[in-house]
């Protein structure tokens, strides 16, 4: 790489001032225990995040009562203005509040309040490939309420290249502010992400869109996908505490701090979380990060759905049996 291209995008030795790291513990971490994180531990993050300087948190899903039973959920499954608020108050901090929304499973229109009567700052909208338009519909009706936006288009490995193109060509002409790059399977290797990478972020420039990079940790290589990115130009970069997530977890938030060169950023409040708080989540049964069977729905590109569902029940470690199923089903 040519001098000029690393002053352009830095190096391991650098740091960028467009970084913005969001932690999404809550959020992504809340679908192995169906949001029912308490209080202190949902608090004890929102300051952390604060102190260690990262710059969103994302608190969990905009769901709408109309598909989902708040009786099934903790709060977090449906952001509610109200818990958001006892949380952060008026969040008077630099830290920017972030939630998701899903196609088709959000009443986006009724359940969002305009940006000038809500402590939100970001609404990030999941979609598969095949949503796009609706996907642009809902960013439309963020972005006339005041929001920052991202779009993250789910499970790409499983879409082909021409359809990948056409739709980040779409997103760059909506009015979406970041479009994101997510390995949803935890799939990637660092050199698939780098062509990725690249093709992502032609289309940022082309458009004037940031992009970022959304990792799950299925072969231990959330960190290495997301580090790959950020020196390649990615600038948005998700993480959660001690990798806590969906099946096998996300890039650890305690080692893209470590790794980052900016002085704002603090390791110590995020360890303290770790050694105090996730510790207390683990003696609760709760059971994510990477694992024989999250390793092989990884590297067959398939949705961890299947190991999930074994997760604490005695066919847990049964790798070879598990292994063997699988194979069938392909």
């Amino acid at each position: 790489m040519m001098l000029e291209e690393i002053n352009k995008v830095g190096s391991l030795l650098s740091y960028r001032e467009d970084i913005k790291v969001m932690d999404c513990t809550v959020r992504d971490g809340g679908l192995m225990n169906d949001f029912r994180f308490d209080e202190e531990f949902v608090k004890n993050v929102y300051k952390a995040c604060v102190k260690s300087g990262v710059d969103y948190m994302e608190f969990g899903y905009k769901s709408s009562t109309e598909y989902f039973n708040e009786d099934d959920f903790g709060p977090w499954k449906f952001s509610k203005e109200a818990d958001l608020r006892r949380i952060v108050g008026d969040n008077n901090t630099e830290l920017k509040i972030s939630v998701m929304a899903d196609v088709g499973r959000t009443n986006y229109k009724e359940d969002i309040l305009p940006k000038s009567e809500s402590v939100i700052d970001i609404i990030r909208t999941a979609c598969y490939i095949h949503q796009i338009p609706s996907a642009i519909e809902m960013v439309n009706d963020f972005h006339l309420k005041g929001y920052e936006t991202s779009i993250n288009v789910m499970a790409v490995s499983h879409v082909n290249e021409r359809e990948l193109d056409e739709a980040l060509h779409l997103l760059g002409q909506s009015n979406v502010d970041i479009i994101y790059l997510v390995d949803s399977f935890g799939h990637y290797y660092p050199e698939e992400i780098r062509l990725l990478a690249k093709k992502y972020l032609d289309v940022g420039k082309q458009y004037n869109k940031k992009i970022g990079i959304h990792a799950h940790n299925n072969q231990q290589l959330a960190f290495a996908n997301t580090i790959e990115a950020l020196t390649l130009g990615i600038s948005y970069l998700d993480a959660t505490v001690s990798s806590l997530g969906r099946g096998a977890g996300n890039c650890p938030i305690e080692l893209l701090l470590g790794f980052l060169k900016n002085p704002k950023y603090s390791l110590r409040p995020m360890l303290n979380v770790i050694e105090n708080d996730v510790a207390k989540i683990k003696e609760q049964g709760i059971i994510w990060g990477y694992d024989v069977p999250y390793m092989i729905t990884g590297q067959m590109n398939m949705h961890p759905r299947s190991a999930m569902k074994i997760v604490g029940t005695p066919a847990w470690g049964e790798f070879t049996k598990f292994y063997d199923e699988i194979m069938d089903e392909d």
